[in-house]
């Protein structure tokens, strides 16, 4: 089993045709000819991760977030980049990411969020094409806010939410892995009276309060990070003869005081 093999695979998950113009997915560090047979996954391929590789023997690397996002002008031990990059390097270990393909793929980010949160009639908020698109929006039992940011709190393991309170019950929810802030406009519009996603802004939060919507942070890494386990058991039941291991020490690097 080769690289190139798993990520033709992992494309027909997240084709790369899904991604936004401006983002960086595929093999973005070792050979597609690779020989593999142990897979680690993580959200993110930062120094710990890598060294997590190295140490368990792995052949590859999939995550979420890109190793390379903007380009590279060096590569060096002098930052954390360089560092991962020399690391995989070194060990012969292969990188490969599925990003905003993952995010907008029927099955991905966002299809995964809104199952975790327990959405049903899931459906996307304006497709981009037939089948993808960025937010899925669901509907939930009507509730008051505090209670289904109880449950938020509970199903995605977030340790706090940022939020602002539109004044309305809770009942047509709409989803966004990662920083979809932009996207409350596109949430309204769907009919939706909350938005859960991540790393929201000032005016964004005013905003919404002013339009009537919820608003709630749940955490960049909290509302992707559930896609690595089901990306996960998608590589073990394609390839039942690798090992495949979910990434055990990743974690969110925030803490709060």
């Amino acid at each position: 089993m080769t690289v190139r093999e798993i990520l033709s695979y992992l494309q027909t998950i997240a084709p790369a045709y899904m991604k936004y113009d401006w983002d960086n997915v595929g093999l973005l560090c070792g050979s597609g000819s690779k020989e593999v047979k142990r897979v680690l996954v993580a959200l993110d391929p930062f120094p710990g991760v890598c060294q997590e590789a190295a140490d368990m023997g792995a052949d590859l690397i999939v995550t979420h977030h890109p190793l390379i996002f903007r380009p590279c002008k060096s590569v060096t031990d002098e930052d954390p980049i360089g560092r991962s990059i020399l690391l995989l390097a070194s060990k012969g270990i292969s990188a490969v990411n599925l990003h905003t393909n993952l995010d907008c793929a029927p099955g991905g980010v966002n299809d995964v969020l809104a199952q975790t949160l327990g959405l049903r009639d899931i459906s996307i908020v304006d497709p981009i094409g037939e089948d993808y698109g960025l937010l899925r929006k669901g509907t939930v039992e009507e509730q008051p806010l505090s209670t289904f940011m109880a449950a938020v709190k509970e199903k995605l393991g977030v340790p706090v939410l940022r939020y602002v309170d539109g004044g309305k019950p809770v009942r047509h929810v709409a989803v966004g892995g990662g920083s979809c802030g932009d996207e409350y406009a596109a949430a309204l519009a769907a009919g939706c009276d909350t938005l859960v996603t991540a790393d929201i802004k000032y005016n964004q939060f005013w905003d919404a309060k002013e339009l009537g919507l919820n608003l709630i942070d749940a955490g960049h890494f909290y509302t992707e990070n559930p896609v690595c386990a089901v990306l996960a058991d998608k590589l073990k039941k394609q390839f039942p003869e690798l090992e495949v291991i979910l990434s055990q020490t990743h974690r969110d690097c925030m803490q709060f005081f």
